[in-house]
């Protein structure tokens, strides 16, 4: 019987760095959402998740890099691409799921604590727009499968449609003058896809 070790086995040292990276993302989507996006700190994270502050910051630069990473892994948990069959379906689950974010306080305050760092911190800008296009993309494959199953015309504008969705999540977000109630999801869908149908002005 052969004695050496399996080929896939990975060193003890590259296990524990997985480990220690798992437990700070794990940490600070934690107390986030225990204390509020203005909060935490990076000592508080380290703390957390019993690492060296040096060993967080040879990872993330900023604390705005590393919750933002954080709450991508938690999202994608969270929100899984929907495929109900209809596109009227997909959109109305992705957009209840997407106002979910209503019910705890603490998550809209880091959604406009990030948003805000991106306004005024170049070096996050950019990282932030990428993690709002990778969300952007989710909603780009269902009005794509929509236009494919000929529930759309193949001129709709797609990315006006992506923008409309996420434009009126983040406006309400933001300014709060308007609830964001998932109960109302389906109707704002029906709203953008009525748009989308209705004949093209030349």
């Amino acid at each position: 019987m052969p004695t050496g070790p399996s080929p896939t086995r990975r060193t003890g040292g590259r296990i524990r760095s997985e480990d220690a990276h798992d437990a700070v993302l794990a940490a600070a989507i934690e107390l986030v959402e225990e204390l509020g996006y203005q909060a935490v700190t990076i000592e508080r994270i380290a703390a957390r998740a019993d690492v060296a502050k040096s060993t967080i910051y040879r990872w993330w630069k900023s604390k705005a890099l590393l919750v933002m990473d954080a709450y991508r892994t938690a999202i994608e948990q969270r929100m899984p691409e929907p495929d109900t069959g209809s596109l009227a379906g997909d959109l109305t689950a992705f957009a209840t799921a997407l106002y979910g974010v209503s019910a705890h306080p603490l998550r809209v305050q880091t959604l406009r604590g990030l948003m805000a760092e991106a306004q005024l911190d170049p070096g996050f800008a950019e990282p932030f727009r990428e993690w709002v296009e990778s969300r952007r993309a989710v909603v780009r494959v269902l009005l794509d499968r929509g236009v494919q199953r000929g529930e759309l015309p193949a001129t709709a504008d797609l990315d006006a449609a992506t923008d409309q969705l996420f434009g009126l999540f983040w406006y309400r977000l933001l300014v709060g003058h308007q609830p964001l109630e998932p109960a109302r999801a389906a109707g704002h869908v029906e709203q953008l896809l009525h748009g989308l149908r209705a004949p093209r002005r030349q």
